[in-house]
């Protein structure tokens, strides 16, 4: 369950609004690479190509030479073969071989000769080789994987791949209304409680084109994390999970014969994220895990699963590892000194940790030069536009490029807010007043929350005054609100939502009401809330049985039955329905629905639930809100609806646009009126 949409809407709606701030906002280089160990190029489009491209060579103390009329564009900027149906085609690390998969079967082209090779020879519509189940491209390889499931070995003399039986999983059909008869798209798409994918993975020779398999028992009930390959190519790293995610276990596989040795093993009461996104050593891995205490930690651990140790002790969480020195030292990102703002931290060998970067800024972006002595950042807060800085590893930086140009100076952005729970944990959101806000008077409040585990919409990081100019225009106020569930709080917060979804984050929001409610300056009875996705959710079960706090809403793509959506994201948080029937019955939004107050009888003005979905989603299925619709026609309810035939997950292009200017008008109507 991904939270793209929100950005998506937010640039199609407001990219072309003035903004109202003091002086003016320019233009900084989106795209910055190292060409040498002390030259760093910036491209204002991606493509190193554009005319303002420019680069700077560094000198001792940050001494910069400036060259503009820069071309710096990548080697491969295009396949030299694209066999006809090839998909995910990806180059060997030493570019003479393409891989991709055709047919849901495995091939390589030599580039030079253009021969291609077969190397899997069973792929079928349930059978599929290096192309990933839906389960696993939505959950566990992520949606930019673009369903690969195929890994080179460092040497380009193996491909490593899962194979997939989705025999067994049940179809889910996809109705599309285009054309005269419509089409079908058919997903095997596990439900909670419903059978996975079984999973080999397999080790193609591409000399001998024979077939290697590790040695898993593919009948376990079980999911297999990101793999990896050591720099040697002769071993293959894969984590394992059970379909109950609390142990995790990495394997090291040896590609020749498939033998597995256990290197690692994690188990916690509750559920175990993946490891993801590590530094490699030559004697072992840098990893980020969070099993210890509150906060995630560093640790290394060597290869051959011989040595742990924890590097790091402190109340460190969404860690992004970021760059190895030959010294030891470990550079890296996270939110430590704020738990709204992210810093680049330096880990030394001795267990030292010192910022690198200015922590009242967000960091959002961080490149290192080859040898590690500079980097550039990428950086912001909520009163100062993005920046982009050169820094040395000392502590010492100076300015590349702001947004702010000349006299510039935000006149009305966000400010931090922030609530405390009973059992004292601090939870944030970011309010924006409206223009020429007055303490004296009293305003509409909009609040857009999510409220998904570990996924936080509150950031202290800039957003131009443009994205909510149309609220303080109309003199709504807005409020971005997180609860628990967020990571704020680290494990405490997070793992608080375990087997009963849909419960403390829905407390927290009504905190988050209580509170505005008791400003002056709030209409009391005037307070909408909007969510899509996990905050389409929220925001169903907020009009229903919250609407003394919450009186009017917008839910889109929302999951209304948890039972109704993917194995891996829910039996996560809820274990399987087997397991947790209760839980899974008292978070049960079609049953909490039933507590919406509004039908045709009653029909004042005061609640208002509008609920919105595309048809094509392949991620929360329309099927979700049909069956909510079904339950509020069945007790005479009051509601407004929206669809978007073939809309997916985020609506796009002109539905965008229509979603944006019809949620509009229903602000207008019963926050303004």
């Amino acid at each position: 369950m991904k939270r793209t949409y929100l950005a998506i809407l937010l640039l199609a709606s407001f990219a072309s609004a003035p903004s109202f701030a003091q002086g003016e906002l320019q233009d900084i280089p989106s795209a910055i690479k190292w060409t040498g160990k002390n030259e760093v190029v910036f491209s204002y489009d991606g493509t190193y190509t554009d005319k303002d491209c420019f680069s700077l060579k560094v000198s001792s103390g940050l001494r910069t030479k400036k060259a503009t009329g820069i071309k710096a564009e990548e080697k491969f900027t295009d396949f030299p073969l694209k066999p006809e149906g090839a998909v995910n085609l990806c180059y060997s690390p030493d570019s003479t071989l393409l891989a991709f998969t055709r047919g849901n079967d495995l091939w390589v082209v030599n580039i030079a000769t253009k021969e291609e090779s077969r190397l899997t020879f069973d792929g079928s519509e349930t059978t599929l080789n290096g192309y990933a189940s839906w389960v696993y491209y939505e959950e566990i390889f992520g949606r930019p994987s673009r369903y690969r499931a195929f890994w080179w070995s460092p040497d380009s003399q193996t491909l490593a791949f899962f194979r997939f039986d989705e025999s067994e999983v049940p179809m889910f059909p996809i109705y599309s209304p285009s054309g005269q008869h419509g089409t079908l798209r058919r997903t095997r798409y596990p439900k909670a409680g419903d059978r996975n994918p079984q999973v080999k993975i397999g080790f193609a020779s591409i000399q001998t084109k024979e077939i290697v398999w590790a040695d898993f028992d593919q009948t376990k009930d079980q999911y297999f994390g990101i793999p990896f390959w050591g720099k040697d190519s002769k071993t293959f790293f894969v984590a394992r999970e059970p379909r109950i995610q609390n142990t995790l276990e990495l394997y090291a596989v040896n590609p020749l014969d498939g033998s597995k040795t256990a290197i690692y093993n994690e188990s916690v009461p509750t559920w175990l994220d993946w490891i993801d996104g590590m530094l490699f050593s030559d004697e072992g891995l840098y990893m980020v895990r969070k099993f210890e205490g509150n906060w995630q930690q560093i640790y290394f651990l060597s290869y051959d699963g011989k040595e742990l140790r924890r590097l790091t002790d402190g109340p460190f969480w969404r860690i992004g590892l970021e760059y190895l020195a030959s010294d030891g030292s470990v550079f890296f990102t996270a939110e430590g000194d704020s738990h709204v703002r992210k810093t680049l931290y330096k880990l030394s060998p001795k267990g030292q940790v010192t910022a690198l970067t200015d922590t009242a800024m967000n960091v959002a972006g961080v490149w290192f030069s080859p040898d590690g002595k500079y980097f550039v950042s990428r950086s912001s807060n909520l009163q100062t536009p993005w920046e982009l800085r050169l820094h040395d590893t000392k502590g010492h930086s100076t300015l590349v490029a702001s947004m702010a140009a000349g006299s510039f100076k935000a006149s009305e952005t966000g400010k931090l807010v922030s609530i405390t729970t009973e059992d004292c944990l601090e939870l944030p959101g970011v309010i924006y007043y409206p223009k020429g806000f007055d303490p004296a008077k009293q305003y509409p409040v909009h609040v857009d929350i999510y409220g998904g585990p570990d996924t936080p919409l509150v950031h202290d990081r800039w957003v131009s005054p443009d994205t909510y100019k149309w609220y303080s225009d109309n003199g709504i106020i807005q409020l971005i609100a997180d609860c628990r569930a967020a990571g704020h709080n680290g494990r405490q917060g997070v793992e608080a939502i375990y087997k009963h979804l849909n419960t403390v984050e829905v407390e927290d929001f009504i905190l988050w009401a209580k509170w505005l409610q008791a400003q002056p300056w709030v209409k009391a009875d005037k307070i909408g809330v909007e969510g899509f996705s996990f905050g389409g959710t929220m925001t169903t079960v907020l009009v229903s049985t919250a609407s003394e706090y919450y009186h009017y809403g917008i839910a889109g793509g929302g999951v209304y039955d948890w039972a109704l959506y993917d194995t891996h994201y829910t039996e996560r948080f809820m274990s399987t329905p087997q397991d947790n029937p209760e839980g899974y019955e008292g978070s049960k939004v079609l049953e909490l629905a039933k507590q919406y107050p509004v039908n045709y009888g009653n029909n004042d003005g005061s609640v208002m639930l509008k609920i919105t979905h595309g048809t094509g989603d392949d991620n929360v299925h329309f099927q979700n809100t049909l069956q909510l619709i079904d339950v509020l026609q069945r007790q005479g309810a009051k509601f407004e609806f929206m669809i978007y035939p073939d809309g997916m997950h985020g609506y796009r292009g002109y539905q965008g646009a229509h979603f944006i200017q019809d949620n509009r008008e229903f602000w207008k109507k019963y926050l303004l009126e």
